[in-house]
């Protein structure tokens, strides 16, 4: 659970490339706000009805995935709940941000897509009952249309500073290979959860241990039974891509035929044998092109967005701030907001 929570949050400040999160600005003042505004990028505004939108739409997702009571979990030093509230600002401040790169860039929404704002707009709002529209600060359906236009605008900005990356990728650029592994590791794990390398007395230990494994594989023995004896990762068949792995892993698993085991191979914290089991997975190879292309557009847009962001004044509310929580009631249900929008521009931006 923790897991999948942790993943869930790592994705949910991305709209499509890098992030800031507001409560990292130098500048913070709790001074010269109006009663309803969170925080401030340059001269844009977010206000709490347009932050309690994201908000409460959030909790409901979590919710109907996970049930009421994952409110309860422990995910860290902060309660899950302030997680979202975080990774929420977060993700606003990115839109309203990418908006003000968009006006920088000359970059607007033409006439029909302003339309499907709206409409998307009246949808949602008219899904609303009394008391979700008051959990989300008396938001209007002007609110969510203004909301609205600001993804699409973000999105089609991105689109745009990507439009030009190519997304052809060759089977040899993500190629991907399915090894088994034995790994020995050369380290522990001290009371806070940090690594401590073994003396040079144990290294040594652990490879004359992995040599004496592979003796055995060379006299015959069975890799798997070994490797369910001896390895020490979490896991001991993988796949993985070019640049997945440290330069001395990816060395020796690349270069093995079908079959064939490596000798002992050193790595940064341990000592590790592969056993090739394919040379090409064909489908995890379709699945990492498109894994590269991702990669690459992000690391366009990010180039782009963080020059631009870094030139921005943010400032938040911390007062306003610090009384925000999650709504309690029983008839605040709604979790559409972004299925309405995806209702209405899912084909409108893609490359």
């Amino acid at each position: 659970m923790k897991k999948v929570i942790a993943l869930i949050l790592c994705c949910m400040v991305v709209l499509t490339g890098c992030s800031r999160n507001l409560s990292e600005t130098k500048v913070v003042l709790t001074t010269g706000f109006g009663s309803d505004e969170v925080f401030r990028i340059d001269d844009v505004i977010c206000t709490l009805p347009e932050l309690m939108v994201y908000l409460v739409n959030m909790q409901n997702e979590y919710e109907n995935s996970f049930g009421s009571e994952i409110w309860n979990v422990d995910v860290g030093d902060e309660s899950l709940a302030d997680e979202i509230k975080n990774n929420c600002l977060a993700r606003i401040a990115q839109i309203k941000s990418m908006n003000l790169l968009a006006e920088q860039m000359e970059i607007v929404l033409d006439t029909d897509e302003e339309k499907k704002a709206a409409s998307a707009a009246k949808e949602y709002y008219e899904s609303l009952n009394a008391a979700e529209i008051a959990a989300m600060g008396n938001v209007t359906q002007e609110d969510i249309e203004n909301l609205y236009k600001e993804y699409a605008l973000a999105e089609k900005l991105y689109q745009y500073i990507i439009k030009d990356i190519n997304p052809e990728i060759s089977d040899d650029e993500a190629r991907t290979i399915t090894v088994e592994q034995i790994y020995l590791k050369t380290y522990s794990i001290d009371k806070d959860g940090n690594k401590v390398a073994y003396s040079d007395e144990q290294k040594a230990e652990v490879y004359n241990t992995a040599k004496s494994i592979l003796y055995q594989i060379n006299a015959g023995s069975s890799f798997e039974e070994l490797m369910e004896q001896y390895n020490e990762a979490s896991e001991g068949t993988i796949s993985f891509g070019k640049g997945d792995k440290e330069e001395s892993y990816e060395e020796a698993a690349f270069n093995l035929e079908k079959g064939e085991v490596s000798g002992v191979v050193e790595l940064s914290d341990g000592y590790v044998i592969l056993q090739c089991v394919s040379t090409f997975n064909k489908e995890e190879t379709e699945a990492n092109k498109v894994k590269i292309v991702e990669e690459r557009k992000k690391e366009v847009f990010g180039e782009q967005y963080d020059d631009f962001v870094e030139t921005l004044t943010r400032e938040l509310n911390t007062n306003l701030w610090e009384q925000i929580t999650l709504p309690d009631n029983e008839e605040v249900v709604t979790d559409s907001f972004f299925d309405v929008y995806e209702k209405y521009f899912a084909s409108e931006f893609t490359s």
